[in-house]
């Protein structure tokens, strides 16, 4: 029998362990629930007990400014080496046991409960217990009362336990992401090196040549000029994405939104076929303003790209309700089948068009928006109609 408790014991230990629970600081939510056993059971003391090794160690506590206490004899263990969920005494039981806890305590107590706070495994992690300077019985309520606390208590652990592997996991993800990131911008400037190369060699074949060469090798040429910007732009494209998570870390700042469209429409004001409109009059309160203005050049930026007519126009719209900031950009553009509304977010997802200077797209630039949008707590979506035009709408939540 003797074998079994200390395999048990050794068990409950590893179990506890896996909580990181033992020697934590106390969190208000755990100081609340004790305040709550004391007060159903109309008593000045409760606390939460956490049984290690050699110490019973107290998480929360209401009444008394004890920390540690010795394991041997204690209250708690008691309750644990009870059979039952919840162990009662009163002094006149065991005065003995009452007489060596006043060591710990400065009052002469009375009266103990303490109700086990097991796992799903029936390991116990904790006990929650209250104590009273005066003999008594529990009402059936009291004792309901004090298991749901104990529930309560029994959830935070699991809860925090969860939130420990989260922040594990989230730890090795964000190395794994830089790790990435690394490689991406190692492998791109490798890429790009070259590139520039062949790019200017091109364009010097071509000017030191020009007349010499037959049409087949001038557009050969061509093909391979306008090849390499491709891949150029491709790489810029991949950069870009992995760079965006940095965006995300900017401060959120109040932001005038007239004039940061303005910023970005004078951008194209060198080109006499576009037309811009934005709002005259917009605030918007503590929002990331790098990643809006991310988003705002990638969408109109596109906008324009796409679209061969003799005249672009760019609306955009701004409203807001309780939760959301509404955006909406809408251009007279080339458009897009319905069937591709719902893949032209996906990265790497291009729709086999090339742009008005005759340039595919490197499927890039909207997987970067829906990143830096979902990121921010909104949605985006395009309503398009092939020959007439897009519309681009997207939300990001206010905080």
């Amino acid at each position: 029998m003797e074998q079994k408790i200390a395999f048990n014991e050794k068990i409950r230990q590893s179990v506890l362990t896996d909580y990181d629970i033992s020697k934590t600081t106390t969190e208000e939510d755990f100081n609340q629930l004790t305040f709550l056993a004391a007060t159903i059971c109309h008593a000045p003391t409760a606390f939460l007990s956490i049984i290690d090794k050699n110490h019973i160690w107290l998480k929360s506590k209401t009444g008394i400014d004890i920390n540690e206490i010795e394991r041997k004899d204690a209250f708690a263990q008691l309750t644990l080496e009870s059979e039952d969920h919840q162990y009662c005494l009163n002094y006149s039981e065991a005065p003995l046991i009452f007489d060596k806890a006043k060591i710990h305590y400065k009052d002469q107590y009375k009266f103990y409960v303490g109700i086990k706070i097991s796992n799903a495994q029936g390991y116990v992690i904790g006990v929650l217990s209250v104590l009273d300077t005066k003999e008594r019985q529990l009402k059936k309520y009291q004792i309901e009362g004090l298991k749901a606390l104990g529930n309560q208590c029994m959830k935070l652990f699991e809860f925090a336990k969860q939130n420990k592997k989260f922040r594990i996991v989230q730890k090795k993800l964000k190395q794994k992401y830089q790790e990435l990131e690394k490689f991406a911008s190692v492998v791109s400037h490798d890429i790009k090196s070259p590139l520039a190369n062949i790019i200017s060699l091109t364009e010097l074949l071509k000017v030191e040549n020009q007349g010499k060469f037959d049409d087949e090798t001038t557009q050969y040429l061509n093909y391979l000029n306008e090849s390499s910007y491709s891949l150029r732009n491709y790489v810029d494209g991949i950069l870009s994405f992995y760079r965006s998570e940095h965006i995300l870390e900017k401060d959120y700042e109040n932001v005038d939104l007239h004039n940061l469209l303005s910023g970005i429409a004078h951008l194209y004001d060198v080109a006499n076929d576009v037309e811009i409109d934005y709002p005259e009059t917009a605030a918007l309160n503590n929002v990331n303003k790098a990643a809006l203005t991310q988003v705002f050049l990638n969408l109109v930026t596109n906008a324009l790209k796409y679209n061969t007519k003799d005249h672009r126009k760019i609306q955009i719209t701004f409203k807001q309700t309780e939760t959301y900031y509404h955006f909406a950009v809408i251009d007279n553009g080339n458009g897009f089948s319905e069937e591709n509304s719902s893949k032209i977010f996906e990265l790497f997802t291009t729709l086999d068009t090339n742009d008005r200077d005759g340039n595919p797209g490197s499927g890039i630039g909207l997987a970067t928006v829906k990143k830096l949008i979902n990121s921010m707590g909104g949605s985006i979506k395009v309503n398009s109609t092939l020959g007439e035009g897009s519309n681009f709408q997207f939300t990001i939540k206010r905080v």
